[in-house]
């Protein structure tokens, strides 16, 4: 049997609990995992790389999106394995691999399901395994806070990107894979590695996490008529039709905006930068999905 760790956000809740998780490993026969709490994901990467030096080759994570990015990020390139156990807000990750929203399942998975490498794309030397990037996004994430999710769930996405959809546009030049793309006003450029997004709309309709590809997005809207617009291409599956939304796909993206922006990383809010180098690591990181 595999050596297994359990790496928990102690602030997220999923099915019964800590407890449950315990009382389910040890049903499991798992009864004495490499067992880590952190309060901040921040404080995830030390802990998983201890737990792989340790000799685990899995990982259980407990948390939403962001922990998972962190997690990911402190493996990459190793062949220690992550199991999402997904108790965040949005749990995009594990919504595209179809990881059940039940713990006694998610841990099933995690010890006999199957184990697929993914691509994760790297952002200013950064992996991520969903999406990364600038401008609407990113106001929108950092808008809702840790109190405003606890209490909205997902709708306090909602309430922040309405409040989004007024914010000017900054200047922007963009290269894929080395050639020019894209030069003008932009509100959003997002780079992602899955093709459902926020709100659960498959936002990329030809992604998938392991092709060595990344898909990229700049939109151009305005203001609250033309996002309308774009929402509803989306929503219809059609973002490419869209005379605000501008899509490619590639291993490398270079980003140069005409003053820095703070820009996210799946779901979690980096410092402001004026460039934003973005390429695909192909088959860097191995997680657990149904079997």
């Amino acid at each position: 049997m595999s050596k297994v760790a359990v790496l928990a956000h102690a602030r997220k809740s999923f099915g019964g609990g800590l407890p449950e998780l315990r009382e389910v490993l040890a049903r499991e026969g798992v009864t004495d995992p490499l067992w880590y709490e952190v309060k901040k994901s921040r404080r995830a990467p030390k802990r998983a790389r201890l737990a792989a030096a340790e000799g685990a080759d899995l990982i259980f994570v407990w948390g939403g999106d962001g922990m998972v990015q962190r997690c990911l990020d402190a493996v990459a390139g190793t062949a220690t394995a992550v199991a999402i156990l997904p108790a965040g807000t949005a749990n995009l990750l594990a919504t595209n691999l179809h990881v059940p929203d039940d713990l006694g399942e998610a841990v099933r998975v995690g010890l006999h399901g199957n184990r697929r490498e993914l691509d994760t794309g790297s952002v200013n030397g950064e992996h991520f395994a969903v999406m990364a990037g600038a401008g609407f996004d990113a106001r929108m994430i950092a808008g809702a806070d840790r109190t405003m999710k606890d209490r909205l769930g997902r709708a306090a996405y909602l309430y922040t990107g309405a409040r989004s959809l007024f914010a000017h546009r900054v200047m922007a030049s963009v290269e894929a894979d080395g050639r020019p793309f894209f030069e003008g006003r932009v509100s959003l450029v997002l780079a992602a590695n899955v093709g459902t997004i926020l709100g659960g709309v498959e936002a990329f309709t030809a992604a998938e996490p392991d092709d060595g590809l990344l898909e990229l997005a700049v939109v151009t809207a305005r203001n609250p008529i033309d996002w309308a617009r774009t929402f509803g291409r989306v929503a219809l599956r059609r973002a490419e039709r869209s005379p605000f939304v501008e899509m490619t796909r590639g291993r490398s993206f270079r980003i140069r905006f005409d003053r820095k922006l703070r820009y996210e990383v799946d779901g979690g809010i980096r410092p402001a930068a004026r460039d934003l180098r973005i390429d695909v690591c192909p088959r860097s990181v191995t997680v657990c999905v149904p079997a």
